[in-house]
């Protein structure tokens, strides 16, 4: 390999395949003629194009992925003080959703495989007031969620699913947000399904629940001027419904290419005694939307961090810090060393570039600049 200088972003929003590119100009095109702006044609054919991608009866379009998960909670009719279980290395989001609205984030700690949450730690959380259980598949990995599923079900406390990151992803044949009450999705610009700004939606099987939500999402109402209850403005806007509706028809592709460079740098980086790699749960079909490594120490990641970015290659850090101690759960008086997993995946973790397009010279740059910084 070549000692020269690459740049090569953490993440490439630009589209390059000309055809995409083409079908998107002709959406938005499409759009700007009729001028619908609000409750187009294409969202309510995005709505139906996803249901049959998920194989679920209800799909909720939304304005994005925290307000999916705060509708959700909403639609489940939590009482303020009751109690969502949250896993605590994770986005702010899950969490965020439930201290606006007056519950109570009960934090969970994750497991090294795979950085989700497990049914044992969770049932360890579990008491009268446990209502819900938010599960994050992060980084596209399935969680355990099946197991997770039916623990809730024993306790008769509703699961809702986190697909942000793991919109495609599979555990046993089947799509991960379709196992628990409902799933909450995030169209942002880098996720597996992306619009060109901010969107959400959410999905579920339960028809009072999606009538809820849609309601919620809609100023609480039932018919124009007829409000039912106090909802909020939260719509998916026609013209990312049009530009979705377009992506959607290369998920499949783009999930593919991230799996395959993920195989690449599981192959490049192996025997590196100071990296742990990912690990998939059998049965599962993760999506990569990000691919973390392990370093041995923080010191170690941030001199691999200082070298890969001078060299060009855009990496970062998921997550910098757990929930537990941020400054907006205070209150909750957590401390260090109380989720140690957690606490030490924040220090340790390093995300490295796995964009659909990554062109192979670019992965085998990075590949190659990982192993020449261990081999010194």
């Amino acid at each position: 390999m070549p000692d020269y200088r690459q740049e090569i972003p953490f993440f490439d929003t630009a589209i390059y395949n000309p055809k995409q590119r083409s079908q998107i100009d002709l959406a938005i095109q499409s759009v700007l003629d009729h001028g619908k702006y609000i409750n187009g044609p294409e969202v309510y054919e995005f709505s139906e194009q996803l249901s049959k991608y998920l194989n679920v009866k209800h799909v909720v379009p939304c304005a994005n992925g925290t307000d999916a998960l705060t509708i959700s909670l909403l639609a489940l009719d939590l009482q303020r003080g009751d109690e969502v279980i949250v896993p605590v290395f994770n986005y702010v989001a899950a969490a965020e959703a439930v201290e606006i609205l007056g519950l109570t984030p009960i934090f969970v700690d994750v497991s090294y495989e795979g950085f989700n949450v497990e049914a044992p730690e969770i049932e360890k959380k579990i008491n009268s007031r446990t209502k819900a259980i938010i599960i994050t598949h992060l980084f596209g990995a399935a969680a355990k969620i099946n197991l997770i599923v039916d623990l809730a079900h024993r306790y008769n406390i509703a699961v809702i699913e986190d697909i942000a990151q793991a919109l495609g992803t599979e555990l046993n044949h089947k799509k991960v947000g379709t196992y628990g009450d409902i799933g909450c999705i995030s169209f942002f610009p880098t996720k597996n399904l992306a619009c060109f700004g901010d969107g959400g939606a959410i999905i579920t099987n339960n028809e009072m629940i999606a009538n809820k939500a849609k309601m919620i999402a809609n100023h609480g109402q039932t018919n124009k001027y007829e409000h039912k209850i106090a909802g909020c403005n939260s719509r998916l806007d026609t013209l990312q419904a049009a530009i979705l509706n377009v992506q959607l028809l290369y998920l499949e592709d783009n999930l593919n290419k991230r799996r395959a460079i993920a195989d690449k740098y599981q192959d490049g980086l192996k025997g590196i005694s100071e990296i742990y790699l990912p690990v998939q749960q059998q049965n599962s079909f993760d999506t990569f939307n990000q691919y973390c490594i392990l370093l041995r120490s923080k010191e170690v990641r941030q001199e691999l961090q200082n070298n890969l970015k001078n060299s060009g290659i855009g990496v970062m850090i998921y997550y910098p810090k757990p929930l537990h101690i941020q400054e907006a759960f205070a209150r909750y008086e957590h401390k260090v060393n109380d989720f140690p997993v957690a606490e030490d995946l924040c220090n340790r973790i390093l995300a490295l570039p796995v964009f659909p397009d990554l062109k192979e010279k670019q992965l085998q740059y990075i590949i190659s600049k990982i192993r020449n910084f261990f081999n010194q």
